[in-house]
């Protein structure tokens, strides 16, 4: 048996207690006496959480290892806190069938780092035109619940309307891409307005995504099936993601720890880190992205974590990338600007960045109450702490990090996934040789 012991963490930031846990299962909570064998871990004056969940992550593999890998994108996630990362479909090949999907799943857990939810795609190669195999991606080891065409939007309102009613009978749910390719383009890479006007960069209007927000609610309305909308980037969608909860309809939503931080100014130096889709916004999207999370018209945060190989991203704006990453410094965001300003309280945070995401995406064994009896995944933040973003020192194989330089308060010192410690700062867990031969093993070339 093996035993772990958490000691004097603040749970959810409030009263301290020790945490027992045994193969893997939180048996204790309280004061603990400290078994003989057991790996002690000093937890005083920091805040425990149920492990980080995240709805929207690319690893790239397979066919973009040169930009990450599972390996590397689980070693990120460990060190952002996350114990489990929904990994996105628009790999090479996609994930539109069943094979695929467990694959990603079975690379995840030769990893063991975290846990790798494969995201089947919504279309056949992400072309919009033909429903993938849903049902068979749902009904294999993967277990497929999440479905996405990220990086494009399934446009068509008979295609998504298809898919809304095949994935209702197994309880899953399409996470759009809002993105009206007629109002905005594969070319719009700006906000559309005094910004972009005055650098002469494609514009991205809000009515772009917020039109087929609005659609996709309707249809959700229609079918009775459940619609999750990606990165909300305006304070339009949230109107729109209000209006529909108050009538009843199953839709949840999701903002990034970039929408809820930078803003469109950022890019009058065309540096392409800060290319991002949807785009960076005004304050006032900004303004009312933090509010909608801090009354719960938006359910979660994920970071959309976009890594990309350094051939594709230092390029002239335009023609750069678009994509930012997110994992490793998610939280440490999250806490600077919406704890700090009392916004939200480390409950708060453990519901947008825990409990809400796994409950979308169906992980019943994540998110749970720090109580007797849950799996015991968790992470231990000390709340104080500034950290000083260094690209350099990533786990990602890329370094398209548009935090590098800047100071945060809040960091992730030690990440427990299933009762083993996959990440610690006080001593070096999470860097040890055998996560480094993993990683080689599954990479090529070298790092960028």
């Amino acid at each position: 048996m093996t035993r772990l012991v958490i000691r004097g963490a603040r749970l959810l930031g409030a009263q301290a207690a020790d945490l027992l846990v045994e193969d893997g299962v939180i048996t204790e909570v309280g004061s603990v006496r400290v078994p003989r064998d057991a790996e002690v871990l000093d937890a005083d004056g920091l805040v425990a959480l149920p492990g980080l969940v995240d709805l929207h992550v690319h690893l790239r593999e397979p066919g973009r290892e040169d930009a990450e890998t599972i390996a590397t994108g689980s070693a990120a996630a460990a060190a952002g806190g996350f114990t489990a990362v929904f990994a996105m479909a628009n790999t090479s090949p996609v994930t539109d069938t069943a094979e695929a999907a467990e694959r990603v799943l079975d690379l995840g857990r030769a990893c063991g780092l975290t846990e790798v939810v494969p995201v089947g795609a919504v279309t056949k190669g992400l072309e919009g035109a033909e429903l993938a195999e849903l049902g068979l991606m749902a009904r294999s080891r993967a277990k497929v619940r999440v479905f996405s065409d990220d990086g494009h939007c399934v446009h068509d309102a008979r295609i998504m309307r298809r898919a809304l009613e095949y994935i209702k009978p197994f309880g899953g749910v399409i996470s759009q891409h809002a993105q009206d390719p007629r109002l905005a383009g594969r070319e719009a890479c700006c906000h559309e307005g005094e910004v972009s006007g005055r650098l002469g960069l494609p514009g991205w209007p809000g009515i772009a995504e917020e039109s087929v927000v609005a659609r996709d609610v309707m249809l959700a309305r229609h079918t009775g099936s459940r619609v999750h909308v990606a990165h909300v980037s305006t304070a339009g969608t949230v109107e729109v993601i209000r209006w529909a909860k108050a009538q009843g309809v199953a839709v949840t939503a999701e903002v990034t720890p970039h929408h809820l931080a930078l803003t469109t100014d950022l890019l009058v130096g065309y540096d392409p880190v800060y290319k991002v889709n949807p785009p960076l916004r005004p304050s006032e999207d900004v303004e009312a992205l933090r509010e909608a999370l801090a009354d719960g018209t938006i359910d979660a945060v994920a970071t959309d974590h976009a890594p990309h190989a350094r051939q594709d991203k230092e390029h002239a704006f335009v023609d750069a990338a678009f994509g930012m990453l997110g994992l490793e410094t998610a939280l440490s965001v999250v806490s600077d600007v919406m704890v700090r300003p009392g916004l939200l309280d480390w409950a708060d945070v453990a519901r947008v960045m825990s409990s809400a995401p796994a409950r979308i995406g169906g992980l019943a064994h994540q998110g749970r109450e720090l109580a007797v009896g849950s799996p015991a995944h968790l992470t231990l933040v000390d709340p104080d702490r500034e950290v000083t973003v260094d690209a350099a020192a990533s786990r990602s194989r890329s370094r398209n990090n548009p935090w590098h330089g800047r100071t945060l308060r809040g960091a992730v010192l030690t990440t427990v996934h299933a009762g083993r410690v996959t990440h610690d700062v006080r001593n070096g867990a999470g860097d040890h040789d055998t996560e480094r031969e993993l990683t080689n093993a599954t990479t090529t070339g070298a790092d960028l």
